[in-house]
């Protein structure tokens, strides 16, 4: 579970944006951006990011407050599954990303496999639906639902993108050091859970 300081963090986030959206008092106005900067206080003490950077990332959204929404893709060869190393922090991830607007989660999971790993997938089915507050990732300034959908192989050939230094697949006994950001160790035994028992119901929390 996340740190109750960061969740103190996000809700007073989600009041500030939501009061600034709607309120049309002046006075309102001006405690709905102290509580906006409490807010970004309370993450730039905890995280020792500086506070412009947490602004920029953390409290520059407007209208109402919802979750982000990130797609990864579940894909598997021969009983291993297809990860992708990050250039940003150098560990290994599900093919994936924010949502796109426009674009179907399905479409978004084969959009990223093929920017991110270089294949031609069709996305066949969703495993799950997870809250990153319920898993262990580090702290994030964003609510976050985590959508896994797992696709099948239908061209293409490995290859890395601008986001993504090297391919691979990896056997769930031999993981490679993880991006633990995008996803948990946890989550990536959940979808082998999928590849032996592909009945089992869609996971959500």
């Amino acid at each position: 579970m996340e740190p109750k300081w960061l969740e103190w963090a996000k809700q007073l986030q989600s009041i500030a944006q939501v009061g600034l959206t709607y309120s049309k008092d002046v006075y309102d106005l001006e405690r709905f951006e102290t509580i906006r900067k409490l807010s970004v206080e309370i993450l730039s003490h905890y995280t020792e990011m500086d506070q412009k950077t947490i602004k920029d990332l953390f409290a520059n959204e407007t209208g109402y407050a919802t979750p982000k929404v990130d797609i990864r893709a579940v894909v598997f060869k021969d009983g291993k599954i297809l990860m992708v190393r990050e250039k940003m922090d150098g560990g290994w991830a599900l093919p994936g990303g924010w949502a796109d607007i426009g674009l179907t989660p399905g479409e978004v999971a084969v959009k990223e496999v093929k920017e991110e790993a270089g294949f031609d997938v069709k996305a066949v089915k969703l495993l799950a639906v997870a809250d990153n507050k319920c898993h262990p990732h580090p702290p994030s300034p964003y609510h976050i639902y985590k959508m896994f959908i797992q696709c099948e192989i239908v061209g293409g050939q490995a290859a890395s993108g601008l986001e993504t230094s090297e391919v691979g697949f990896f056997s769930e006994d031999a993981l490679p050091p993880l991006s633990v950001a995008r996803n948990t160790k946890s989550q990536i035994e959940m979808a082998f859970s999928f590849l032996k028992n592909p009945e089992k119901e869609v996971y959500f929390d």
